[in-house]
């Protein structure tokens, strides 16, 4: 076994040269195994010291206290003529008492492991059993080192057996400590140049890139990559920052735990320096925006308007308009402009000024614009989701002017056939490989006067704002908002739908049960038409309203057409429910594009101190919004649209 002596924190230490004990104190390695630099009388404790001869040990030894002390065989053998100690008389281990941490007893374990196998070693050599006597000393300072006996019994001198024992226990402590230092060297970062990265670039050659001074080996994740294995090649062999800065979604903790866990090394500290890669803020050119939107992500920019505003009014003013972007705004000259649509085979394609669509009859709607992850920061709650934190603000209302979108369709010659077809939109902003946001509705739905699909150009009687689509976006009327393509380029027709990221491996839903391990994003349909929603505007969650009566106001909306037929309130968490009066304009059946706000005003119950308000709307299919998020909980966060809650103080009277 390892030798201890009574007191738990006190263990046998040797080191591979002799030293000399004197008045009470031991010689102790700057360098000990418990960690590089480190004193042991400070921190471990961790050395073998042997009793002996040594001259001067310099800057190579610290002078402790001694605790205890026992006999130590003859290191004559191995060790001796390793450090030309041959011929040494007698020499002494020592006890170092210590408080071990962690590292220091993981290696006092591989110690005890060499050490017990070099003396089982030791024993089976000899022809008989073998008695070691130890005896601890005393720790004064007038300690002077005692020398019990230690014997062999058998028929081979003492002296050789010890000579065996002595190299054989030398032996093991230096194989541990070559094999903790081979493992300290192992858990050393791997330094590389920019060059070497550079050098892995391909599936062949493994995929590298950096971030910061660190590198990674993402090969394996190229594939998983959520944004499409092309958007990672792009910095294969160079730095992830100039396409980090685009998206913003990146800089979250989850994303960089997903990173670390391909890291191989570090940068050398000459090729640590920020990369020259020369690139211009993307966002630079971002239109101002109103300093009351809440603002969800500046880059790209995503922000709602307050409750309190969002139902002021039943059209929402432009400056308040909640903005959706994927990337940064493009800054469009009107008067060079140009919408390219592809014509069918024998057709003719079409390039569009702004006049050209002026010519086009002037067709306006009022729709309700909805964003997929509205209200996800709820669902978030029941479970963490990928996504921007959008609370009730990511839905707003507007007046919509421009050319009907059969209208230009048929007059590139397109007409409803009778397999499955898309149209494909494509906007002009883009990130810097040219990929731009891409989104396709069908083509049923484009070319059916009905649905007053609008390629618009005026929003609130005004030519667009740059951050909803100046100059002309896609309008598709109850539909989620990510098919209404701002900043149009490019409108055709396809056999499939648009294989835009956004189209394909984004906006769709998954049951509660699908995590990212095992979501398959071509299992499930693209969201078209939204289900119906509502949420309470006034009050704010936690406000304090006065007793007597309370007024609760909200918005609700159902896509696809259907008009909201009711929305019921509660005051009780849902025990008891009220109707709540319906405003704004009356919904034709089937084109009920737009929202309806309404309003409830009720008394508080006698004696309450708090309420716990509840809403639900019902739409003209008689679909009805669930009670809770649980069940409808989705990995991305969207169709959030269970009963919405709030909680209020009530004041007492005085």
């Amino acid at each position: 076994m390892w030798l201890q002596d009574t007191r738990p924190s006190c263990w046998a230490v040797a080191w591979d040269w002799v030293l000399a004990p004197s008045a009470g104190h031991v010689l102790l390695p700057k360098v000990p195994l418990g960690g590089e630099g480190a004193s042991p009388a400070q921190r471990h404790g961790i050395c073998f010291v042997a009793g002996g001869c040594l001259p001067n040990l310099g800057p190579w030894a610290d002078r402790v206290p001694c605790k205890s002390a026992l006999p130590a065989p003859l290191l004559s053998g191995w060790m001796g003529e390793r450090r030309g100690l041959k011929g040494l008389q007698k020499q002494w281990y020592y006890l170092f008492t210590h408080h071990s941490s962690s590292a220091s007893s993981a290696t006092m374990l591989l110690l005890h492991r060499a050490v017990v196998s070099a003396f089982r070693h030791a024993c089976r050599f000899k022809s008989t059993s073998s008695k070691l006597c130890i005896q601890a000393c005393s720790t004064n300072d007038s300690f002077q080192p005692q020398c019990p006996s230690l014997t062999f019994s058998g028929n081979n001198s003492s002296t050789r057996g010890w000579r065996v024992m002595g190299t054989l226990l030398g032996l093991g402590a230096v194989l541990a400590y070559h094999d903790h230092r081979c493992k300290a060297a192992q858990e050393l970062p791997r330094i590389y140049t920019r060059e070497e990265v550079r050098s892995h670039s391909s599936p062949e050659t493994r995929i590298w890139v950096t971030l910061g001074s660190e590198v990674f080996d993402v090969t394996e994740f190229v594939d998983l990559h959520p944004g499409g294995p092309s958007k990672l090649m792009l910095a294969a062999g160079g730095p992830l920052e100039p396409f980090w800065a685009l998206y913003a979604v990146h800089n979250q903790s989850h994303v960089r735990e997903i990173l670390a866990q391909y890291k191989i090394g570090e940068l050398s500290p000459e090729d640590k320096a920020p990369s020259t890669l020369k690139t211009s803020d993307p966002y630079a050119d971002d239109p101002i925006r109103h300093p009351a939107l809440k603002v969800n992500s500046q880059r790209p920019f995503n922000a709602e308007p307050p409750p309190e505003l969002l139902t002021e009014n039943y059209i929402t003013p432009n400056p308040i308009f909640f903005t959706r972007n994927h990337l940064p705004v493009p800054n469009l000259d009107p008067d060079t402009y140009r919408l390219h649509v592809e014509g069918p085979p024998g057709g003719q394609s079409l390039s569009l000024s702004l006049d050209d669509l002026y010519q086009f009859p002037k067709h306006e709607i009022t729709v309700t614009l909805q964003c997929a992850g509205n209200r996800r920061s709820e669902m978030t709650q029941v479970k963490e989701v990928r996504g921007l934190e959008w609370s009730i603000g990511a839905i707003s209302t507007a007046r919509w002017a421009g050319a009907r979108l059969c209208d230009v369709l048929a007059q590139a010659g397109h007409q409803l056939c009778e397999t499955e077809a898309h149209v494909c939109f494509e906007g002009l902003d883009s990130d810097p490989t040219g990929t731009a946001y891409g989104a396709s509705i069908p083509l049923a739905r484009a070319m059916d006067p009905e649905a007053e699909v609008l390629l618009a150009y005026e929003m609130n009687g005004q030519p667009l704002p740059r951050d909803h689509g100046f100059p002309v976006r896609v309008v598709v009327p109850g539909v989620v908002g990510a098919r209404h393509v701002k900043w149009l380029g490019k409108v055709s027709v396809a056999s499939e739908e648009s294989y835009s990221h956004w189209q394909r491996r984004d906006y769709k839903g998954f049951s509660p049960s699908v995590d990212w391990d095992t979501v398959d994003f071509d299992s499930a349909p693209s969201i078209q038409e939204l289900p119906v929603q509502s949420a309470i505007t006034e009050p704010k969650d936690g406000a304090t309203v006065e007793s007597g009566e309370v007024t609760i106001k909200g918005y609700a909306w159902s896509g696809g057409g259907r008009a909201v037929i009711r929305v019921d309130v509660s005051l009780d968490g849902g025990l008891t429910w009220q109707v709540a009066k319906l405003d704004g304009e009356e919904q034709c059946p089937r084109k009920a594009w737009a929202w309806r706000l309404w309003e409830l005003q009720a008394p508080v119950p006698a004696g309450q101190k708090e309420l716990n308000i509840v809403c639900k709307a019902i739409d003209d299919s008689y679909n009805v919004q669930p009670d809770t998020m649980a069940p409808i909980w989705n990995l991305r966060g969207v169709l959030s649209n269970a009963w919405h809650r709030i909680h209020v103080h009530v004041r007492a009277n005085p």
